[in-house]
Formats: structure tokens, sequence, C-alpha cells
């Protein structure tokens, strides 16, 4: 399609995208904000609970993978996966068919302090959260975000969007809720036994 053919106007185009990087960067430092303090008390960066999220969601995954679906660079993934093997959360194996690849495995250290990270997270001290609940007392649903979920997928791809998906269809399926806590279920346990 020629340029003379575009079915958008160049202010229509600005205002679109600065209101969406705006959005982004406040949303952003409110969401960082409250993810370092829910992590501090484990002594993890975000990048580093990133890590071990994708590694328990996505078992077996490569740095490559960490480095794709934690949107960071490989180095950053292999550095901060490095520091999770040093502290005994996380273990690095090669694969028999695959020399090139590094692989991570969460170590039963890390995958417990994964789940008692999922157990202390409390939504009122998370602004995002307490940011949607009116519009959830009047909907009677979180919103789904699918328009910006559209937006990441066709900048990212469908994997992407799989794995994230992924991530919390294990959380709906394989943690039940306990005197207000999230955990385990025992079935999800026995799984992996």
């Amino acid at each position: 399609m020629g340029m003379s053919e575009k079915h958008y106007s160049m202010k229509e185009a600005m205002i679109f995208s600065q209101r969406i990087a705006q959005l982004s960067k406040a949303l952003w430092k409110s969401i960082e904000k409250d993810w370092q303090q829910w992590i501090k008390p484990f002594d993890l960066n975000i990048n580093e609970h990133h890590i071990l999220w994708i590694a328990y969601h996505l078992n077996g995954a490569s740095i490559s993978d960490v480095a794709k679906f934690g949107v960071m660079h490989v180095s950053t993934a292999f550095n901060f996966s490095k520091k999770l093997e040093e502290r005994g959360l996380l273990s690095f194996s090669k694969k028999e068919n695959d020399k090139r690849n590094t692989y991570i495995q969460l170590t039963p250290k890390g995958e417990e302090i994964l789940l008692r990270l999922m157990e202390t997270y409390e939504p009122q001290g998370n602004a995002v959260f307490s940011g949607a609940l009116p519009l959830r007392d009047l909907y009677g649903k979180f919103p789904e975000i699918m328009e910006m979920m559209a937006i990441v997928r066709n900048i990212y791809g469908d994997d992407f969007m799989e794995i994230f998906e992924r991530s919390f269809e294990n959380i709906e399926t394989k943690f039940v809720e306990e005197e207000g806590k999230l955990k385990k279920s025992k079935s999800a346990e026995e799984e992996l036994a």
C-alpha cells in the first residue's frame, strides 16, 4: 500500500502513539513500585522474579525463551539466571539434542520461594488492582484488556501470547484459595510427585 493510501491522519497517529506511551509509562511506574514491594522480602528484583515465574510456567525454558517471554535482552536473562543459580533457586542444563541452548529449571528451593511469593500477594497493596476494582464492581468482572492484548500480540506474536496465557491458566487450574491465600492445589502437587 503506497503512502498516499493510508487510512489515518498524522495527527491521529501521533495522538494514539503518545496516548499509549504516556499511559503505559504511568501504569508501569505504579506496577514497578508494587512489584518491587511485593518481592522485596524475598531479596529478588523484578527480572529475577520474572525469570522464576517463566521457569515455573514454561517447565524447561531455554535462556532465549526467558529473554523472549520476559521481554529482556538475552544477556540480561542469562546474568540474572546465573545469580538465581548461585542462590540455589535455578539449575542450568544442556540437552543432548541441543548443545547450543542453555536451559533453566527451578530447584525445589526456587519453587518454594515462588509459591511463598504467591501466598504473600496482597491485592489491597496493588495500585493497578485497586484502580480496576471500581470497574469490576460496575461490570461484575475485571477488564479483560482485549485491545491491549491484541496490540501486544501484533508486536510480539502468537507464541508470546500463548505462553502469557499459559501462566494464567496454570494459576486458574493448579492453585486454590485457602484462607485468603493462593496455594498450589493438592492434585497439582501429586502430578509432580
